[in-house]
């Protein structure tokens, strides 16, 4: 523990805040991310290293992550900073982290759908769940590598082979999905996004991802068609930034700040701070698919509740049974790469 008191910076409801507290009375966590040279990586570990919430920060990739990791050393926070290449270093990488966010893995380019990206990450997701289910059995893992819909049954088919799969403990991180929805919604109604909580549920791509724009807060309306258009752009938002981009890659910034609300989020839950709710995508009974993202209470422990669906109007019934067939057609994917003989 540390002894000294110095900002803490995470994100709540209102986003990112930065406010003093003492160190001495917080829990710090351990936190790995596997792919932290990438597009993703890089600022995602930037956030993470402004946090005190993180007391350990170990950086996995393939190439360059000493040189990303002396970067962040020199940056005036707490946590220790270190980095690892190669498969020979995943174990010291991984050894007593409490939780391991997944961002590695190829982006998407112009023309591409997230399933396209399948065989390359399929594999490398494969690889570093084995990883962490030798290496730290107990972390809380959070998968941002595409297509996220079969790479979080690809985790969790992993894990039950090597018989540590918790599903408490193994998430899909679709935090983006809700922060764009909140961004839209906000500017559209002239609120400020910060305030707008919008539930997003189901999947991460195209159809499977489901705004709840009737359960937002504050409450908002939109005519018919404005409705519809505001679902489709959300829904292929990554899409939206890929085109712009112009094949020089995707989301990366956005999906940055995302994965770094959704860490501290999990931290915070893991101190023991209640009340921490995050959409995300998890082994479910909520519907039919085996896999479903629905807002979550989290705990020490992981999903400490599921809060479901709740109330839905009868045009998100329609989302939601559109999304169904191709969610679960997404998931069987996942789970026969990993058990195909």
């Amino acid at each position: 523990m540390l002894s000294r008191s110095q900002n803490l910076i995470a994100f709540g409801k209102s986003g990112l805040s930065v406010r003093k507290v003492s160190t001495s009375t917080v829990r710090n966590v351990k936190v790995a991310v596997c792919g932290a040279s990438g597009g993703i990586g890089q600022p995602l570990a930037l956030l993470l290293k402004q946090s005190s919430l993180v007391t350990k920060l170990s950086l996995y990739d393939i190439v360059h992550t000493p040189g990303v990791a002396a970067d962040l050393s020199h940056i005036d926070t707490a946590s220790v900073t270190t980095g690892f290449n190669g498969p020979e270093n995943l174990k010291a990488a991984l050894e007593g982290m409490e939780v391991v966010i997944i961002p590695a893995g190829v982006p998407r380019k112009p023309g591409m759908t997230r399933d396209d990206l399948f065989n390359t990450n399929a594999s490398i997701v494969r690889d570093l769940a084995e990883a962490c289910g030798k290496y730290c059995p107990k972390a809380i893992i959070g998968i941002i590598s595409n297509p996220v819909n079969s790479t979080v049954p690809i985790a969790s088919e992993v894990l039950k082979k090597l018989g540590v799969y918790d599903p408490k403990r193994v998430f899909g991180v679709t935090t983006l999905d809700v922060v764009r929805a909140s961004a839209f919604i906000g500017h559209a109604k002239k609120l400020n996004p910060q305030d707008v909580n919008v539930p997003v549920i189901g999947g991460h791509s195209g159809v499977t991802i489901i705004p709840l724009v009737s359960q937002t807060k504050p409450s908002v309306q939109f005519p018919p068609a404005e409705l519809s258009a505001l679902t489709a752009r959300i829904q292929d938002a990554g899409t939206e930034v890929v085109k712009a981009k112009a094949g020089a890659g995707s989301a990366t910034l956005s999906m940055a700040y995302a994965g770094a609300r959704f860490t501290f989020s999990v931290c915070r839950a893991l101190k023991g701070e209640s009340n921490i709710v995050e959409c995300s995508y998890v082994a479910s009974d909520v519907t039919d698919a085996p896999y479903f993202s629905t807002p979550l209470v989290l705990g020490k422990n992981g999903v400490e509740k599921n809060l479901g669906i709740g109330k839905v109007t009868d045009y998100e019934k329609e989302l939601i049974k559109a999304a169904l067939p191709e969610l679960k057609k997404n998931i069987q994917k996942g789970i026969d790469f990993v058990n195909k003989k």
